[in-house]
């Protein structure tokens, strides 16, 4: 099951950047994710890869992705093995074109919640259960329209971009396995209640 489409980017969206970081932690190959606080005013209690908006002053998507990993995570950039760029992709909710930063955690430091107004936990996600079946699912979003795929992981609930992304990052990887793409899901409703604010 690969992830569906995603929209391309279009001109006069802000530039962002999130970053991919892969791990050897304890339990085997890991990604690191975000949860976003239930406080904000967009995406809040998302789980997400570390990111943001690219300021002035960084060097670019790198230098914007491995920031907001050491504001919103403690991730040291030292110790940080960046690997690639990917396609920028565009999200028409928001109205940002997105580069996904791949990186190699070389030298993992101590990771922790930055800032609380925005940052609720932060979680090394072993590989292999993201790609667990019984840790995959369909969701239906609020339209009732769309579905797209979803994790069920280390006490988050990952959907929407993220889980799009994440999905194509495993299919690239080789990683995934075949599961249910049947067991559809509504989005939970506690979820839809902080969506329904952006």
């Amino acid at each position: 099951m690969t992830a569906p489409p995603m929209t391309e980017p279009t001109p006069g969206a802000r530039a962002a950047a999130v970053l991919i970081l892969f791990g050897e932690g304890p339990d085997g190959p890991d990604i690191l994710l975000t949860q976003r606080a239930a406080t904000l005013n967009k995406h809040a209690g998302q789980p997400a890869f570390p990111g943001g908006r690219i300021d002035p002053g960084d060097d670019g998507p790198v230098g914007a992705a491995l920031r907001e990993a050491w504001e919103e995570a403690g991730v040291e950039p030292s110790g940080v093995d960046v690997l690639c760029m990917l396609p920028e992709l565009y999200l028409s909710h928001s109205e940002h074109r997105v580069t996904p930063v791949a990186a190699w955690w070389r030298e993992p430091s101590e990771i922790a919640p930055g800032h609380p107004g925005e940052v609720e936990a932060v979680a090394r996600v072993p590989i292999a259960e993201l790609v667990d079946p019984s840790n995959r699912v369909m969701v239906r979003h609020t339209t009732g329209l769309r579905l797209g795929p979803a994790f069920r992981v280390r006490d988050m609930f990952v959907w929407g971009f993220t889980a799009a992304l994440l999905t194509r990052v495993l299919d690239a990887g080789g990683w995934n396995r075949p599961w249910n793409t049947d067991r559809v899901e509504e989005l939970p409703q506690d979820i839809v209640n902080l969506a329904v604010r952006d």
